[in-house]
């Protein structure tokens, strides 16, 4: 091997021509089944507590809520609509017009081409739909087509429906962070999942094929599921899931 190649495989493959990629805007982005719109408290915040209202499990997970009342979720949301890190976004429904979730970008770090989605919040109505799927699909895309290089997805690692989330659209399972936080007075063990620049052509197809009006017979299920299309570009698997 000559001194080159030994230096190279010492420090790590060299990247040609790096940019930084900027920081998420705040357009809003379309897809067949969701809008995903910049949080803005007065236009989102009662419809949104409307749809979580009764669910306070949706918030076990999280560092705040759940919230008392709908004017608790305006300040809330107020505190955070022109925030640049977490960047919000709410999921409307293309077909109802009815918001059904939230979800942001968080841990912005152009710089190392790494961003994080997390904040995810679904109401009843749009879990396990497609909304829901494509708005994710949607976020990851604007991320790699700006330029980041790994996107990532943190979650208590007891919250195996987060966990399973991860697996299902694509990320691959990196670890657990052990003792990583203290969340409302009570540990938290942080499960750490990513998907990567070169796998994002792969798992693009993967959506595109399972997003497709094809793939729904004419009651609506599923003919090829996200997951067994993921699978074929996941590097790693999550063991907590086996079985």
């Amino acid at each position: 091997m000559t001194d080159a190649r030994l230096t190279e495989a010492r420090l790590g493959e060299p990247i040609a021509n790096w940019t930084p990629p900027r920081r998420p805007d705040v357009a809003a982005m379309d897809g067949r089944h969701v809008r995903l719109e910049p949080l803005v408290a007065d236009q989102h915040a009662f419809d949104l507590h409307a749809a979580f209202s009764g669910h306070d499990a949706l918030w076990d997970y999280m560092p705040y809520g759940p919230f008392a009342s709908a004017s608790a979720y305006h300040r809330w949301a107020r505190e955070r609509e022109a925030g640049e890190d977490p960047r919000f976004f709410v999921l409307r429904d293309a077909g109802t017009g009815k918001c059904g979730g939230i979800a942001s970008y968080l841990r912005i770090a152009p710089e190392a081409g790494s961003i994080e989605v997390g904040n995810i919040c679904i109401a009843p109505a749009m879990q396990r739909g497609v909304a829901a799927t494509e708005a994710m699909f949607l976020m990851m895309a604007w991320a790699f087509q700006a330029g980041y290089r790994r996107y990532e997805w943190k979650c208590n690692a007891l919250n195996l429906p987060s966990r399973r989330a991860a697996q299902r659209l694509g990320f691959s399972f990196e670890g657990v962070f052990r003792n990583h936080m203290v969340v409302k007075g009570r540990n938290r063990d942080t499960a750490w999942f990513s998907v990567i620049d070169s796998e994002w052509p792969a798992l693009s197809e993967a959506f595109s094929v399972w997003l497709a009006p094809g793939n729904f017979d004419h009651a609506g299920r599923q003919r090829e599921r996200l997951s067994d299309l993921t699978q074929l570009v996941r590097a790693a698997g999550d063991p907590a899931l086996v079985g």
